[in-house]
């Protein structure tokens, strides 16, 4: 699914396999290392991925796949907690064959080439999530 190599200051380099689901994959890696809290960048190729818009007026998520070969110029998110389990808040924009881009919440992804992530554990700290009514959101729980 993934191969990995810690470098100084809790820091992972991760190349996941092709063809891998990224969400997936990086909720496996962050319960493998049991990492609590910490940050996501990346970059790569995907040939499939459907994002997520919350309407704030609905507080419902829309959600949309693309079906197409997409270069992740951009892949950013958070990692913390929800009922015990790793919660990933991971954001993302792709170029297409026009290079046009398109992004927002990920909700899946399929590697289609490669993907390269840089993810940052921070060590003991423990972040949860509490549901916030007024946004529709899982928000922060200090």
């Amino acid at each position: 699914m993934f191969q990995s190599i810690e470098i100084p200051g809790n820091r992972y380099v991760l190349s996941l396999d092709n063809h891998v689901e990224i969400v997936e994959a990086l909720t496996a890696f962050c319960r493998e290392k049991q990492i609590h809290a910490g940050s996501i960048t990346g970059i790569g190729a995907i040939g499939e991925a459907t994002f997520r818009f919350l309407d704030p007026a609905t507080k419902q998520y829309v959600d949309k796949t693309f079906d197409e070969q997409m270069e992740i110029t951009n892949l950013t998110g958070n990692i913390s907690e929800k009922d015990g389990k790793p919660y990933l808040h991971v954001h993302i924009t792709a170029s297409r064959r026009d290079y046009t881009c398109i992004g927002g919440h990920l909700l899946s992804a399929r590697v289609n080439g490669a993907c390269e992530l840089l993810v940052d554990d921070f060590g003991e700290v423990r972040l949860g999530r509490r549901f916030d009514r007024e946004t529709g959101l899982n928000l922060y729980a200090f």
